[in-house]
């Protein structure tokens, strides 16, 4: 059975829940982008050492991940709409909460609240998406919906520490919390209900469907590659802006550059390598990038005072190898679940995407030293080669995931 790589227009609708999808993941994105750029700051304006910043970084993934699994088992349950809502007022809450902390324990507090609610709004919308777009469109589809990855380095970023260089780092969450309250309206007056998956729904209680979908053996193997792509993800990420000032003399003025350059190359890269993971081998393609990525990390986190083109150039790269491991990785673990355990599935997979994200951040804190507010960091290279050994474990849990797929579809290319 061949693969249809067809270019099927999308409905005006079709059209609207991508934008929809693409606005929320960006202003879920961006509060949880943000802590690391402006980390260097925070570690300076509240006296932070690495690790207690590395805590407060993991504190959304880590309370996100809790409220995944507590809500996993409810996720098929409800339409998907009023999940979609109700969390995401909650995730504006825990960003207005942001706003007003003045201390480390008001912010780790704000952390565990944003990342409660915040958290749980991927897998609703993964979900989503995997109800509303077949398969062989959803590499698409998802390159639209994670551009609000590079729309968050494109405008939300260097936006953001504009704010922060002027107001204080205060401000930027309060702008990601007003924005918000617009995108929920939006959600309220023009999404439909999402219930196609409630007419297949057994009468297994929450508790049951939980367990039903964590015991299935070929799920299982989604869930252990996905813990194992977050670790590898996560690990730099809360300490690339401190690193980029601390270790490579970028200064707080030409930050936005460096993130809007690299935020640019995302939101061009993305489309294409969503029509590429629809038209080649998905395994292939996310091995290829994870080898790259390696590679650039490997020369990047050796790096000592450099220009700033030399950044932008190794974030760029960097960024080329992360998206290619994202997309296709994210179209692989959907072909697993049925259709009556997808919702299931995304919580449960995205919470311990978010438990395994909140590990590596708190392990990176542990591993970085930093022995004054403006000394460089310390075993950043460490680092790098830790998330190079995790990457490789990763090439071989995602080879697995690909061959069932595969063998779920009875396809030959997925």
């Amino acid at each position: 059975m061949k693969q249809n790589t067809e270019k099927i227009p999308f409905s005006a609708y079709q059209k609207l829940v991508i934008f929809i999808l693409a606005v929320t993941q960006f202003s879920v994105i961006l509060d949880f982008m943000i802590m690391s750029p402006m980390g260097d700051m925070l570690m300076k304006d509240l006296a932070l050492r690495p690790s207690q910043f590395g805590y407060a970084v993991s504190a959304y993934p880590l309370s996100a991940g809790v409220s995944g699994l507590l809500t996993a088992g409810f996720a098929d349950s409800f339409d998907r709409k009023k999940l979609l809502l109700f969390f995401y007022t909650g995730f504006i809450v825990g960003t207005f909460l942001c706003s007003l902390s003045g201390s480390y324990v008001m912010l780790l507090v704000a952390r565990i609240v944003t990342g409660l609610f915040g958290g749980v709004i991927a897998s609703v919308t993964m979900a989503i998406i995997t109800d509303l777009f077949d398969i062989h469109h959803r590499g698409r589809v998802m390159s639209f919906v994670q551009m609000g990855l590079g729309g968050s380095q494109v405008l939300g970023i260097p936006i953001s520490l504009a704010l922060a260089n002027m107001w204080g780092w205060r401000i930027p969450f309060l702008m990601v919390a007003v924005m918000a309250v617009v995108i929920a309206v939006l959600i309220f007056i023009k999404l439909r209900p999402v219930t196609h998956h409630l007419a297949r729904q057994t009468d297994r209680s929450a508790v049951s469907h939980l367990l039903h979908t964590f015991t299935n053996k070929h799920y299982r193997i989604g869930f252990i590659t996905t813990a194992f792509l977050s670790i590898g993800g996560y690990m730099m990420m809360p300490f690339g802006t401190a690193f980029a000032v601390n270790n490579l003399g970028i200064s707080q003025v030409q930050l936005p550059w460096l993130f809007g350059i690299s935020g640019v190359a995302t939101l061009t890269a993305l489309p294409l390598i969503g029509r590429l993971s629809d038209k080649v081998d998905k395994y292939k393609l996310f091995a290829a990038a994870a080898v790259w990525m390696m590679l650039v990390v490997l020369f990047y986190t050796r790096l000592s005072v450099s220009p700033l083109w030399v950044a932008i150039t190794f974030n760029v790269l960097m960024m080329l190898g992360i998206l290619g491991r994202m997309v296709p990785a994210g179209a692989l673990t959907t072909g697993l679940p049925d259709m009556a355990d997808r919702g299931a599935f995304k919580s449960f997979n995205s919470s311990l995407q978010q438990i395994a994200g909140g590990v590596a951040a708190a392990s990176a804190g542990l591993i970085v030293v930093q022995k004054s507010k403006t000394s460089p960091l310390e075993n950043y290279d460490l680092l790098g080669f830790v998330m190079i050994v995790i990457t490789l474990i990763t090439m071989v849990l995602m080879y697995m995931v690909s061959e069932a797929v595969k063998r779920r579809l009875g396809e030959k290319t997925v």
